[in-house]
């Protein structure tokens, strides 16, 4: 099941039917009010809720207390995890260590509803470390990481759960100087990137007929991931597969197509190994993997090497999976499967997990150990 995080600034959008250009500052969102100005974070986040429908129930949710995100889960009927609560009122630094909880609570999502400065106080807070989608409730909305509309949001989190195309994407987090705005000049700063689902169809590679070129999509996903390892001083476990060969071939190993091969600054350490010798030998390792076509096992089902007494030192960060297109299509929205014969393991890799897919083409793709 994947887990999403939500968190709202309770003041975004406070300036905008006020013509006050924004909604930075207490004296502007002081006056703001004083004149009729309405918060939209809320508001928005009901509307996202409301336009999943059932899925929403196929979710596991986190938030934060009270106007932060756990009263608009409640008025959305949709139940929650609360993990933390705001200072009244909420200031900046609650967003920042907020999305810090959320993310450490092991979200695979954080949806933030808020506009350019909330989109800042995430990325303070958690910089890249995880997928972030913004809800735009806000009144300059310049970054890139927002949805185009609350319904817009609803269906990539609807994508994410049906096995859908969905791309891993960094985007600018941008603001502008409200002060400057007020006196006509726009000027607009970049902070950052963070990672953004985007719904993602065939956009890359040589297309045949409106279709991915598989060939050329595997060409990409080894230089991809052979440009990676490039420097790379951890032990790197790379599983059985046509596609991993072709990365162990890259590399210079002396690849075996069903076997498992280990490789550590520049030189093969390992070939055709046991589950006995990766006890042994491997420890905190960069796991490379791909996945069955159709049936889409990604553990415990023909690389059996890796036993849970192993995978136990994996990080799930530390897992690199790669497929194309067409393989995670094979799969007609079912999750990438796990059956290490230890649940808790499988509960610890299950949720999204991102899928190299071409050169500097990311998507993301849940996993689970149910079908």
């Amino acid at each position: 099941m994947i887990h999403v995080g939500i968190l709202v600034n309770p003041i975004a959008g406070v300036g905008g039917t006020v013509a006050l250009k924004g909604s930075d500052g207490e004296s502007i969102q002081l006056e703001a009010a004083s004149v009729g100005g309405k918060p939209r974070g809320g508001e928005r986040l009901v509307r996202m809720l409301v336009s999943l429908g059932e899925t929403a129930r196929q979710i596991r949710w986190s938030t934060w207390g009270g106007d932060m995100g756990a009263r608009w889960m409640a008025q959305a009927k949709v139940s929650a995890t609360l993990v933390g609560d705001p200072a009244v009122p909420s200031k900046p630094q609650d967003t920042v260590r907020a999305a810090q909880v959320l993310r450490d609570s092991g979200i695979d999502l954080l949806l933030f509803a808020g506009g350019d400065g909330t989109a800042r106080d995430v990325f303070n807070g958690i910089g890249d470390s995880v997928p972030v989608l913004g809800v735009p409730a806000g009144v300059k909305m310049h970054s890139g990481v927002f949805a185009t509309t609350p319904s817009v949001a609803a269906e990539v989190l609807t994508l994410l759960i049906d096995g859908g195309l969905v791309s891993s994407i960094l985007r600018d987090v941008r603001d502008i100087d409200e002060a400057a705005l007020r006196k006509g000049a726009v000027k607009s700063r970049f902070f950052g990137e963070l990672k953004v689902p985007e719904v993602g169809g065939y956009v890359q590679h040589t297309k045949i007929g409106g279709r991915e070129n598989e060939e050329l999509a595997v060409e990409e996903i080894v230089a991809d991931v052979a440009e990676r390892l490039a420097g790379e001083s951890r032990p790197v476990v790379l599983g059985p597969g046509s596609t991993l060969a072709a990365i162990k071939r890259r590399l210079g190993l002396a690849a075996t197509l069903l076997g498992v091969d280990v490789w550590q600054s520049g030189k093969q350490i390992g070939r055709d190994v046991t589950a006995a010798w990766l006890e042994k030998n491997v420890s905190s390792p960069l796991l490379v993997l791909s996945f069955t076509r159709g049936q889409g096992f990604l553990l415990g089902r023909g690389n059996q090497q890796f036993s849970p007494e192993f995978l136990r030192g994996v990080a799930k960060e530390s897992l690199w999976v790669v497929g194309t297109r067409n393989k995670l299509k094979s799969l007609e929205g079912r999750p990438l499967l796990l059956d290490t014969d230890d649940e808790v393991l499988d509960a610890s890799f299950s949720g999204l997990i991102e899928i190299i897919a071409g050169y500097e083409d990311r998507l993301w793709y849940r996993t689970d150990c149910r079908a």
